[in-house]
Parts: C-alpha cells; structure tokens; sequence
C-alpha cells in the first residue's frame, strides 16, 4: 500500500520530500537532541519549553512513522518509553550538523554574539 501511495506521489524537487519528513518548527530540535542520545519524552518537553506536550507527541509520532526514530517501551512499572534516532534516523546528521552551522553562523552575522541569545545547553557548545 505504501508504494502505491508514493508512486501516486510527485514533488516538484527532492528538498520537498526532505522537508515533508523534518520539516516544521520543532522535528529538527528532537533531532538534534537525540543525536546526544535516548531521551524520555519528558526529557524532551525539558529541553524544548516551548512545545506543547500534544506537539511533541504528535511530531514523535510522525518520525517514528516515517522510520526516523525509535519508540522503545519498556515492560515495566510505571511504563518507560523512550526515543532513539534510527539507522535511518542517524542518515540525516550532517543535514542536522549543516542546519546548526549555518544558524550559528547568522546568530554571530545578526547578533554578533552567539552566547547573547542561545541558551546555556549541551547542544550550544
């Protein structure tokens, strides 16, 4: 069924299915955050105040769907669940290395100073 469906499929340039996968304002940000590893999905909604945890389990749901990451379920009480990058997941970090370069790159061109407005994380240094 999922070949019919992507034969019946037409971009208009491949950067089309790219973003129809990470596309969005936070699919990149819980990428980024599990290239430093499993987190939990409290982890995640920690590290990213600004999403709603109905977006975030949303957005996990359409990566793990697509084949970017894993959900793995504990069996036991209370229930873990955590997220890992897939195989495949893992195939688009030098697109997520590429995409921090280059924002780090216009804070510094628009800012000046790029510790002025990220914040003090793992992931700035």
């Amino acid at each position: 069924m999922a070949n019919e469906t992507a034969v019946k499929k037409k971009y208009n340039i491949s950067v089309e299915a790219t973003l129809e996968v990470i596309g969005g304002k936070w699919k990149c940000v819980i990428l980024c955050h599990l290239t430093h590893g499993k987190k939990r999905t409290s982890d995640l909604k920690r590290l990213m105040p600004g999403i709603t945890q109905k977006m975030l389990t949303q957005q996990l749901r359409e990566l793990e769907e697509d084949g970017i990451v894993n959900r793995i379920v504990y069996n036991q009480v209370p229930p873990k669940v955590e997220y890992e990058l897939s195989e495949y997941g893992w195939s688009l970090q030098k697109i997520l290395n590429a995409l921090c370069d280059w924002g780090e790159q216009h804070i510094i061109k628009k800012y000046g100073d790029k510790f002025s407005v990220l914040e003090d994380s793992i992931l700035n240094q």
